[in-house]
């Protein structure tokens, strides 16, 4: 099965004034689509991986038959691909939530504001390139951490929920070296929680 970029399901612009079309751009027709071609060089190589899901490949990376560079850029491209398709879906210019994971959220941490902080530190103190992620780990509970490079936390058999990637290429054109900014901006457009 070869994978194709996902759409956008909004315009290069649709994001601004807290996100730049040209970073937009450049994020998605370059960098996902990078991801897109190299995951596919990866998976051409092994067409009885073809039927089953990518979710399902990186959650049993360690049981594929991946030779040692096969596997690492598999993970790194699967990665990219799966990162980047969630971090379009949950962001978007009209605000919307939803209210089970926002009352989810609010029974942890006890406010969103608190979430957010804590959310927001672990993506700030992310050191390199990496995400920060809200995930349901294996118990079915959430679980906020940072994940380096394109790891996924599909890697360790979580279902991912929210990721900010905290990559350079994510805002470094309209947010140079103010990751904290670009982080305290994209509150305004994630569309999951309040």
């Amino acid at each position: 099965m070869k994978y194709q970029l996902p759409a956008l399901p909004y315009a290069y612009d649709a994001l601004e004034p807290y996100i730049d079309k040209e970073t937009m751009e450049i994020h998605h027709a370059k960098h996902h689509q990078g991801y897109t071609n190299n995951l596919n060089a990866v998976l051409d190589k092994y067409p009885q991986l073809a039927d089953t899901p990518l979710e399902e490949l990186i959650k049993t990376i360690d049981r594929q038959n991946f030779d040692a560079n096969d596997k690492a850029a598999f993970q790194n491209n699967a990665g990219g691909y799966l990162n980047h398709k969630l971090f379009w879906e949950i962001m978007g210019p009209e605000k919307s939530s939803d209210k089970l994971l926002n009352e989810e959220i609010i029974k942890q941490w006890g406010s969103l504001d608190e979430f957010k902080k804590v959310f927001a530190q672990t993506a700030l103190s992310r050191f390199g390139s990496g995400w920060a992620w809200l995930a349901r780990n294996t118990d079915e509970k959430l679980e906020v951490y940072s994940l380096p490079n394109q790891d996924s936390p599909f890697l360790k058999g979580h279902m991912p929920l929210i990721g900010l990637d905290v990559w350079e290429h994510a805002y470094y054109l309209k947010y140079q070296n103010r990751r904290q900014e670009y982080i305290e901006n994209w509150w305004h457009v994630l569309n999951v929680i309040k």
